[in-house]
């Protein structure tokens, strides 16, 4: 049996498009127009393409948006300065820093710095800490893990009681995730370069979720018959016959692993999307929290 295929373009259009509809309904009663600050050290090719991405994001929804873009010898004071600008500005409600950021930079500085009232990445300490606590809720979820959520959630009503594995233990995505899938009663595994016996863990999972960044790790044999599988991977395989030089695969090997999932994402075309899908409604429910 073929998996279900989780389409994260359609479920993030969908989502888009009602942000759109949310959107005109407050500016036509006269609200204040959600505002996303991006702030880009460095003239690096995939960090570019990420930050247009999300303008042109919030241009499809009807939000303004804000680039700042930095030499990458900026100093620590000059990236520091436009966040403390951009906390204390009225039009914007949510403020995303490019990473990764030059080594000479500290980046935990430069995060710490950003109001957690507009931390719309979700990544703030605080918003952090508060996941981590029962009866806390943070201002906001960072973006991928709860894109990940809304797709598991695409073909899982009832987390209770399931088995789940988490690949990957990172600020960004693992570690979120893993917290996500416990405040909603999941028993949740979170595996890593020390864990034992990796694939038998991986097999005991009914719903997996690979980001470890690491090409196609995840084979058929580690999957548990009728699985949701998500895979938040992406990374470059070169490929002379292709426009761009290269392709993009997930952790999972998606042709094999699909014949024994229930249910599994693609990457590309699965979390990606749904990444700043959820970064437009962090910055919706901003400027709702803050008119």
């Amino acid at each position: 049996m073929t998996a279900r295929i989780i389409d994260g373009k359609m479920i993030a259009a969908r989502i888009r498009a009602q942000i759109r509809v949310e959107n005109e309904k407050r500016l036509q009663m006269g609200k204040q127009q959600p505002g996303l600050a991006t702030v880009l050290v460095g003239d690096a090719a995939a960090s570019q393409s990420y930050v247009r991405m999300k303008h042109r994001a919030c241009e499809e929804v009807g939000f303004q948006s804000y680039g700042h873009q930095l030499d990458e010898n900026a100093t620590q004071t000059e990236v520091e300065t436009i966040v403390r600008t951009l906390n204390d500005d009225p039009k914007v409600h949510g403020i995303l820093v490019q990473l990764p950021l030059p080594q000479h930079l500290d980046e935990n500085a430069i995060l710490d710095l950003i109001s957690v009232e507009k931390d719309v990445d979700g990544i703030h300490p605080l918003n952090i800490g508060r996941l981590a606590q029962k009866g806390r809720e943070p201002r906001f979820v960072a973006c991928t893990p709860a894109g990940v959520m809304v797709l598991i959630h695409s073909v899982v009503e009832n987390l209770s009681g399931l088995n789940a594995v988490v690949l990957g233990r990172s600020n960004i995505v693992g570690m979120p995730v893993a917290l996500l899938l416990i405040a909603e009663d999941a028993t949740v595994t979170v595996c890593h370069s020390r864990t034992k016996d990796l694939a038998a863990t991986c097999a005991s999972a009914d719903i997996l979720v690979a980001a470890v960044g690491r090409r196609e790790i995840v084979k058929a044999d580690w999957i548990k018959p009728g699985a949701v599988v998500i895979d938040v991977g992406t990374n470059r395989v070169d490929d002379p016959g292709s426009k761009r030089g290269y392709r993009l695969t997930g952790d999972v090997a998606f042709e094999e692993v699909k014949e024994i999932a229930g249910a599994i994402s693609p990457s590309p075309g699965g979390v990606g999307p749904m990444t700043i899908a959820m970064l437009l409604k962090n910055t919706l429910h901003s400027a709702q929290l803050l008119d």
